[in-house]
């Protein structure tokens, strides 16, 4: 997709509607340029018309103007700053709103497109870029052209011969500014990469420090984030060499030019061409105008930075999600019931050559239990992302009470779902908001009743604030048994139609798995239930069991007929159980 490589697009989406704080801020600016630029007239004046004439009485009075001047100046300046603080905080709020919300939206193709460090990376370190640039640019983009403009008017008023050092000393300048923006904007693009680099490895270590500890890698590990650190501090060095020579050279050039102002301007006033008090303004227009020459610079050297991050952004604001609701949603044809039909379902991912399901076909009905098992890579996770819509089938049809789910709304076909993945995912907070996630009003009785079917309702019991136990990020403070009968109990509280559970009993010992089992048949025997098990115990009391086999139906049927027809589901069983256990 063709985007528009500056930050124009992003900050005209997302200051629009901060159009009159922005006209505030451009007058006051203005206002405060003008200002700047009279300051050094009412100067020369004090020192022609006063100084030299030794009229104390015109000091004052002018002095007092210009006392009030600087007053004016300084206010224009304060609330200029304010504003622009104000709306560049808001719009920097505004973006990372529209990434979050349009990351929400994503499937799990995208998701691993961009990537988890990347996302985070754009939402945080690449608005603040562009954050900043409008904070300063704010201040700068009004004031520095009009100062420069005003400037050289002003110095061309004050002396025309002098002001023929500006045909010199500006494209000097500008010749400077040209190297270092040309130098910097590819460094740039690369330093954000490598940040990503950076948060990629981090957010790896961090989450799997105890397999790191437990293989010895640790100093591995410190050694691949010093390298990728490494890496990220040469671009960040070679940037910085490009500025340490630009800017002492911009520095020069401006107090080459002082000296030369000062040099021929000494000249003129010695020959009687010009008075005194005009080279102190004429030298105080100079500075000005280099002044916004400096500032322009401090601006060129943070837009390419802020229009490489706004690209990324608006990279993520631009992509299309691959699921999306349709736009004329199929109505329900009856009661929903939470019939769940695959016909002829296939599923490829992109750019794959072969499908990972192929052919799938059956039907899972209310008061039943039906069970998905196979061998490792078989589809099985693969498909029960396809009943929630985490991702989209590529072939036949999938469908709930007769509707197709790609004609109905995401948020429809979710809120009859209860959903337990294969990793369980507890949220930061306490025990009592983790369950209530699909169901906020439910009551503590209904969370005490999940809790006792799942099997939890001991351990909670045990804890001294019960239901308002903290649980830290992604549950780390509780065991991953403890964790995924959490995730359980958070699916019943949610009464939906139809369970879906992901390999979700396998940090279960066998006693805790035939109670929680038994339990579950009684609280869900008027909902559908899908389980996707890797051990043969948890799904042999099935109501009917699917057996997949490298993407594909390998049988159908009880635990009882698929023994005696399914050559597949014998070896599962019997590379798990004993044949007096199977009996």
């Amino acid at each position: 997709m063709a985007r528009d490589q500056s930050v124009r697009p992003l900050l005209t989406q997302f200051l629009r509607p901060y159009r009159r704080q922005l006209v505030v801020v451009i007058v006051l600016l203005l206002l405060q340029a003008m200002g700047n630029l009279y300051l050094p007239s009412l100067n020369a004046d004090i020192i022609n018309n006063g100084v030299l004439t030794g009229d104390l009485g015109y000091i004052v009075r002018v002095g007092a103007v210009m006392l009030v001047v600087t007053l004016l100046v300084g206010t224009f300046a304060v609330v200029g700053v304010y504003f622009s603080a104000q709306s560049a905080m808001a719009m920097g709020r505004d973006v990372r709103r529209a990434l979050f919300g349009t990351v929400e939206t994503f499937s799990l193709r995208e998701l691993n497109q961009f990537g988890a460090p990347s996302l985070i990376t754009r939402n945080t370190n690449d608005v603040q870029q562009v954050q900043m640039l409008v904070l300063t640019g704010l201040t700068m983009m009004v004031s520095a052209p009009l100062m420069a403009i005003g400037g050289i008017v002003m110095a061309v008023r004050e002396n025309a011969k002098l002001s023929a050092l500006l045909v010199v000393v500006i494209p000097l300048m500008g010749l400077v500014v040209w190297f270092m923006v040309t130098k910097a904007v590819p460094l740039f693009q690369v330093m954000q990469r490598k940040i990503d680099r950076i948060n990629a490895i981090l957010r790896e270590n961090l989450a799997g420090i105890r397999v790191i500890r437990a293989f010895v890698r640790t100093e591995h590990e410190e050694h691949r984030f010093a390298a990728a650190n490494e890496d990220l501090t040469d671009t960040a060095l070679r940037v910085t060499r490009i500025f340490a020579v630009a800017m002492p050279s911009l520095m020069l050039i401006m107090n080459l030019s002082t000296v030369a102002v000062v040099w021929f301007g000494g000249h003129l006033v010695d020959s009687g061409q010009m008075p005194i008090g005009n080279l102190t303004a004429f030298l105080s227009y100079i500075m000005l105008i280099l002044t916004s020459v400096l500032m322009a610079v401090m601006m060129l050297i943070m837009v390419p930075r802020a229009a490489v991050s706004a690209d990324r952004i608006q990279e993520v604001l631009q992509t299309e999600p691959a699921l999306v609701d349709p736009t004329t949603p199929f109505p329900a044809l009856a009661p929903a019931l939470g019939v769940v039909e695959l016909l002829d379902v296939e599923f490829r991912y992109a750019g794959a050559e072969a499908s990972v399901l192929r052919g799938v076909s059956f039907v899972a009905g209310p008061g039943k239990v039906t069970a998905v098992v196979g061998s490792t890579g078989s589809g099985k996770s693969t498909l029960v992302n396809l009943i929630p819509r985490l991702q989209d089938v590529t072939g036949g049809t999938l469908a709930l009470d007769g509707r197709d789910v790609r004609d109905m709304p995401q948020s429809e076909l979710r809120s009859h779902l209860g959903f337990v993945p294969q990793r369980s995912m507890l949220f930061s907070g306490t025990i009592a908001s983790n369950l209530r996630f699909g169901r906020p009003d439910a009551t503590d009785e209904q969370l005490w009743h999940a809790l006792e079917v799942a099997q939890a309702k001991d351990f909670v019991s045990e804890l001294a604030e019960g239901l308002q136990a903290p649980v830290d990020q992604g549950g780390a403070n509780l065991s991953g048994g403890q964790r995924q009968r959490l995730a359980i109990a958070r699916a019943l509280v949610r009464q939906p139609l139809v369970y879906v559970f992901d390999d979700s009993f396998s940090a279960l010992d066998y006693a805790t798995d035939s109670r929680l089992r038994s339990a579950l048949r009684a609280q869900t025997h008027r909902a559908t239930v899908i389980i996707v098990a890797q051990r043969v115990s948890t799904i042999m009391h099935a109501d009917q069991i699917v057996v997949l086999d490298a993407g594909t139906v390998a049988g159908i049927g009880t635990h009882a007929d698929l023994m005696e027809e399914c050559e597949t589901y014998r070896e599962i069983v019997y590379s798990q159980l004993t044949a007096d256990e199977v009996a």
